[in-house]
């Protein structure tokens, strides 16, 4: 009797344990059996070609003396007569800034002893372009003796950009077309957009020439805008 009583509770034990490992196991099919989320990653290239307005210079002012404070001060006075004209010739004071104040000793041939110091200052500038080349003629008739530039420039050039991003977005778009088509899906809508890179106008083809003394020739430039682009796929 007792030991039939003893393999009735066992049974149960069983049993019950069976239920608990039931009740645990994960349910396979639904979610489990669900394929991966298909998507189409590419990258969208977009460009605006525009023809500069804007110029920007630097220019240099030289001087030496015997002494340093020598040096910077006749460097001050010249620098100042370049900005003065520069002024008068119509180049507003938001468009000049002081870029660099340089002073150096100048030592004998076999660097033995100091005979002198050189100074020089170096003013930035910015213009439009129709009068770039005449900016240049002052500045230089004024005392500068370095000039660096131009670098040219859009004055809306942050809208182009914009308008760059719009073709690089599209430019993603027609991409993940052609590789949905290829690969026999069907494109959905967009995922996730990350704009690479950035404003980077490059002279591209030499255009008009600048009527002025000093010729500038804006040619065009080629603003570019990258974009990364993900789109649901089934």
């Amino acid at each position: 009797m007792m030991r039939l009583r003893y393999a009735f509770l066992l049974a149960a034990v069983l049993l019950a344990a069976s239920a608990i490992a039931g009740v645990a196991q994960p349910q396979l099919g639904g979610s489990a059996a669900a394929t991966s989320a298909k998507t189409i990653t590419v990258n969208g290239h977009g460009t605006v070609t525009t023809v500069p307005d804007r110029a920007a210079f630097s220019f240099t002012v030289d001087t030496r003396a015997q002494t340093a404070a020598g040096a910077l001060g006749r460097n001050a006075d010249a620098a100042a007569a370049v900005v003065a004209a520069l002024k008068n010739a119509g180049v507003t004071a938001a468009d000049i800034q002081t870029s660099q104040v340089y002073l150096s000793p100048q030592t004998s041939e076999n660097g033995t002893s100091i005979i002198g110091y050189a100074a020089s200052t170096s003013v930035a500038v910015k213009t439009t372009l129709g009068k770039a080349g005449s900016i240049v003629d002052v500045a230089v008739g004024a005392g500068a003796d370095g000039v660096s530039g131009p670098s040219l420039s859009r004055s809306d050039e942050d809208a182009l950009y914009r308008d760059a991003l719009k073709n690089a977005v599209s430019d993603a778009g027609d991409k993940a077309k052609a590789i949905a088509s290829a690969a026999g899906l069907t494109l959905g809508g967009v995922q996730t957009v990350v704009e690479g890179g950035g404003q980077t106008p490059i002279p591209f083809v030499a255009g008009a020439k600048a009527d002025t003394s000093v010729p500038i020739e804006p040619g065009t430039q080629t603003i570019d805008a990258t974009v990364t682009v993900t789109f649901s796929a089934t």
